[in-house]
């Protein structure tokens, strides 16, 4: 009997569990807005050469063994004036090089403002990026208490949507 008793406490012992239940359901519509990214072009100015002299003239005087470049204290909508380099050959009847060059950088841009979602860029010498812009249009989502969602209708560009139903069931 004695053996039979820790089995007859076993049985009459009551089963606690607890039971969640938890559903989780989100919908989401995104729309991206339209975005550009424009890289001006700076201005650089280069010479270089051999049996050549260079000479600056400002004001009316000249200056020898001197050369031009760009006049940062003389800016027009970003874009720095150029100050011209005379040259003339050093030894005459002797061969000479010469190499210049400039590159003009881009004027500083007004704003850039989006019409109808696209945006008109200044034409601009360095990188550009364009990202158009999103429209929703007659897009539309639904979800459903069982958990199906759906995504119909004529989404733009630039859009999306993402539905997604959670289940979890916890037993302790």
């Amino acid at each position: 009997m004695k053996k039979l008793l820790p089995l007859l406490l076993l049985a009459i012992t009551p089963a606690y569990a607890d039971i969640t239940q938890k559903f989780t359901t989100s919908a989401q519509i995104t729309v991206d807005m339209p975005y550009s990214v424009t890289n001006k072009l700076g201005t650089t100015y280069s010479i270089s050469g051999n049996n050549i002299t260079p000479s600056v003239t400002s004001g009316g005087s000249t200056t020898a063994q001197q050369i031009g470049g760009l006049n940062l204290g003389s800016l027009t909508a970003g874009v720095p004036a150029l100050i011209q380099t005379d040259k003339s050959v050093t030894s005459a009847g002797s061969a000479f090089s010469l190499t210049e060059a400039i590159n003009m950088g881009d004027a500083t841009p007004s704003a850039v403002t989006p019409s109808s979602g696209i945006a008109a860029l200044p034409h601009l010498s360095g990188q550009t990026t364009v990202g158009s812009g999103g429209t929703l249009g007659s897009g539309a989502m639904t979800s459903l208490s069982s958990g199906v969602h759906t995504c119909s209708g004529a989404f733009g560009s630039g859009s999306s949507c993402i539905g997604s139903t959670t289940v979890q069931i916890t037993i302790d």
